[in-house]
């Protein structure tokens, strides 16, 4: 069985709507929810946020995208954004994500998006792009046309061009940009998801396997040239464990039981994987820390708090575990024909108690959690 993250698998022999609505399902991240107060954690202070990603951080990057190809992104209609901002915002959620409530705990703005915010950034930029990848566009050369459609020149490299190309706006020369940037907390991912999972078209598991050394290598050396412009902090997220994803699960069932968890039923290769990645690029991230000892470097695990919420879903009132909370019926809530925000489709009546939100992504409520977890550890975490 191969592995894939995304859910567009089948959509190449789809219409461009269907494609669409599987395509932001590929990005699985982060872990679950609770009543629990982010604002009310202790933070260390800082004046900025600027955050590098794809669509567990785009705030609306990804919309400008989409309308380049008159393509429509589903996160620019309803039901996203109904729990919290009340209508669409380009965030693939029904709320705030976790770059959201750690903006809120560090007492700044939300993060605007680079790419249709037209004031300041003086206090951040969010350059995340839904279905970025770590990767440049050109590696994908071997995908199919129609699933090409769909990968955006929005990798690691452009999303730091972005930053470079927005210094001058932000500081006058060299000195002071290192002395602003000082005081400004880096995001550097979630990367890696897209990757793999646009990948499963052309490549097998193994092939899958063989470039994830270099997926690691980009987002490190991204990680050591924010710190050479002047990050003193710089979080670096992990990848979720892919083979609990609705879409994964209902597109590439396993045959054999043995294919699946025990614990939580999930995949057991698409999870492998994502172990795989987060194992190499943590060691990548202790190697950045070794050769700058004055910085930050903070490794943020989006791959044990979602098992953790599978296995124990009832201490933070989750029920349905691996279903959506927005979908179209079926096994997992997941129905390609039906997807959130589709004809078809219909919303659950209290999105805090599911952890996923539209197959690919999670609630609000899950956001939360994991922003408390990362905060509690860039405030404990010392070199």
């Amino acid at each position: 069985m191969v592995v894939s993250d995304l859910a567009p698998f089948h959509a190449i022999a789809m219409t461009n709507k269907l494609l669409l609505r599987v395509l932001p399902a590929v990005l699985l991240l982060a872990s679950a929810g609770t009543t629990a107060t982010v604002s009310s954690l202790p933070v260390r202070r800082y004046r900025s946020i600027f955050s590098f990603g794809d669509s567990y951080a785009d705030t609306g990057n990804a919309m400008v995208f989409f309308a380049e190809r008159n393509l429509t992104d589903p996160a620019a209609g309803p039901p996203y954004g109904m729990t919290f901002f009340g209508h669409p915002t380009g965030r693939y959620s029904n709320g705030r994500l976790i770059i959201d409530f750690i903006a809120e705990a560090l007492g700044v703005p939300f993060v605007p998006p680079f790419k249709t915010y037209n004031g300041s950034f003086r206090q951040g930029a969010n350059f995340a792009v839904a279905g970025a990848m770590a990767l440049d566009a050109s590696f994908f050369s071997f995908l199919p046309s129609m699933l090409k459609l769909y990968i955006f020149n929005s990798s690691t490299n452009v999303q730091l061009g972005w930053f470079d190309s927005l210094k001058p706006s932000l500081c006058s020369n060299k000195v002071k940009c290192k002395g602003f940037l000082h005081r400004s907390l880096f995001f550097m991912g979630e990367f890696g998801v897209n990757d793999y999972s646009f990948s499963v078209f052309g490549k097998n598991l193994s092939q899958i396997r063989s470039f994830v050394p270099d997926v690691v290598k980009t987002i490190s050396t991204a990680t050591e040239r924010v710190i050479k412009e002047g990050a003193k902090t710089v979080v670096v997220p992990g990848i979720p464990p892919m083979g609990c994803s609705p879409p994964n699960l209902v597109f590439f069932p396993s045959t054999d039981p043995a294919g699946y968890d025990p614990r939580t039923g999930c995949l057991k290769q698409f999870n492998d994987l994502a172990i795989y990645h987060n194992s190499l690029l943590q060691e990548a991230i202790k190697n950045v820390q070794t050769k700058h000892k004055d910085v930050r470097v903070i490794y943020a695990d989006f791959f044990t708090p979602i098992i953790d919420i599978i296995v124990s879903p009832q201490k933070l009132g989750q029920r349905d575990i691996l279903s959506c909370c927005c979908g179209g019926s079926g096994k997992y809530n997941f129905n390609i024909s039906a997807g959130c925000g589709m004809p078809g489709a219909t919303v659950c009546q209290d999105p805090s108690t599911y952890l996923y939100w539209d197959g690919g992504h999670f609630t609000e409520a899950v956001y939360r959690y994991i922003a408390k977890g990362w905060l509690d550890n860039i405030n404990s975490y010392h070199v």
